[in-house]
């Protein structure tokens, strides 16, 4: 028996949980697949659940021994004793999205007795709280990432059994801050939808000198200058061939994997960034500018700090010709991002623009003040965006955090 760290006040001296086999509160399912059912394949996802094969992989792919399949009711839960990145013992979700549907025979397959609470359950496998009792059944024998945990295995694990009414109570809990990271994840997309609109918008579509959205007061301004790359910036470069020997600290050393991922950057000795740079220097104010592998994914040195990059990275120096958070922007937009990967090497390994290609590439610049008046609306939407984004992430990481403690400790699991 035992109780969570975190307990409701009206559950204070309410009994301890009781230590149960699962196969005591939850039965195996193996119902039968019928010829109307082989349009409802469902498949397991860790990240989205149990959702429609057809609408998850854009096609129906099961084999041809469907009539082997597995057919699942509303609050089901399905297993898949394979490792993934979000759950290291395998996967279990329950189905919430539709009344029924079938599986494939390689998942174990489970519900839980009348008087149980389905989504109390849920959480506690989305916890994690189970892992422990998972892991201790993993099969010598396992590979591939399967761990051939049988269904009769399964339900013989142990399981911590509250009361039904503080089941519901954390139930409740729970899933009111879910419908709140889903309201919020909604408000993010939202934000990134109208962003990726006003960059459709603000800029010149392919052929025109002019966007469909100006501002007002530049209404009656001239068009647009066409110009090459190479014709506004002083000089642009990339970063040393040669891969470094990277040292615990000293000079940052950014690739494309720092810019487009926002990773932790590598850092060279101050002596190998002197060489590095001793015929360019990256500078705060110019661009970056990914050109193998991920090309065309462009970022502002908005730091002061010395740095040096490889050469997967361009360096677009900064001029008077242009705000480089307008260039920033105008680099995004569907316009520059056609152009450029038109004259990128996609079939390269990896994909590629030379240094060449990328100077000739064409750029629109209209007056400074409207390029000013540009950036500061898209990285006021960009504002918005990161501010969202840290609500969602909070918001998960309280989650995370209650459920650590509306559960007992994994500890007191024997394993």
């Amino acid at each position: 028996m035992s109780v969570p760290k975190l307990r409701f006040p009206e559950f204070q001296n309410a009994p301890e949980w009781d230590e149960k086999k699962l196969h005591q509160i939850a039965q195996s399912v193996s119902d039968k697949v019928t010829n109307s059912d082989t349009n409802k394949i469902l498949t397991l996802s860790s990240e989205y659940g149990i959702v429609l094969q057809s609408e998850y992989f854009g096609k129906k792919i099961a084999g041809e021994n469907v009539e082997r399949y597995i057919k699942i009711a509303h609050n089901d839960f399905v297993y898949n004793d394979r490792t993934t990145k979000l759950f290291a013992y395998g996967t279990i979700k329950r189905l919430s999205q539709y009344e029924s549907g079938i599986v494939s025979p390689i998942y174990k397959c489970f519900r839980f007795n009348d008087g149980e609470n389905p989504i109390f359950w849920e959480w506690y496998f989305e916890s994690g709280f189970h892992e422990a009792q998972l892991h201790s059944l993993v099969n010598e024998g396992a590979r591939a990432g399967r761990f051939n945990i049988s269904i009769e295995k399964f339900l013989s694990t142990i399981i911590w059994q509250p009361a039904p009414p503080e089941q519901q109570k954390i139930a409740d809990c729970l899933s009111s801050i879910d419908e709140l990271i889903a309201a919020h994840s909604q408000k993010l997309a939202t934000l990134k939808a109208h962003k990726k609109g006003l960059l459709q918008q603000l800029f010149p579509a392919e052929g025109e000198t002019l966007p469909q959205l100006r501002f007002p007061e530049f209404q009656d301004a001239p068009g647009w200058e066409e110009k090459q790359l190479k014709d506004i910036s002083s000089s642009i470069f990339d970063g040393t061939h040669q891969t470094p020997t990277y040292t615990t600290e000293g000079v940052p050393f950014y690739s494309v994997e720092n810019i487009i991922s926002g990773n932790k950057n590598k850092f060279i000795s101050r002596e190998d960034y002197i060489v590095t740079t001793s015929k360019n220097k990256p500078k705060k104010d110019d661009i970056l500018l990914t050109r193998i592998g991920k090309i065309g994914y462009s970022q502002v040195v908005t730091w002061d700090h010395d740095f040096s990059v490889y050469v997967t990275l361009a360096v677009i120096k900064q001029s008077k010709s242009f705000d480089s958070h307008y260039l920033h922007y105008f680099m995004q937009s569907n316009r520059y991002q056609t152009e450029i990967l038109k004259k990128s090497l996609l079939n390269a390994v990896p994909p590629k623009i030379n240094m060449d290609s990328l100077r000739n590439t064409e750029i629109l610049l209209p007056a400074p003040s409207e390029q000013l008046k540009i950036a500061d609306c898209l990285s006021s939407i960009d504002e918005l965006i990161a501010a969202q984004s840290q609500k969602l992430a909070t918001l998960k990481a309280h989650t995370k955090g209650l459920m650590q403690q509306l559960f007992p400790s994994s500890d007191e699991v024997p394993g």
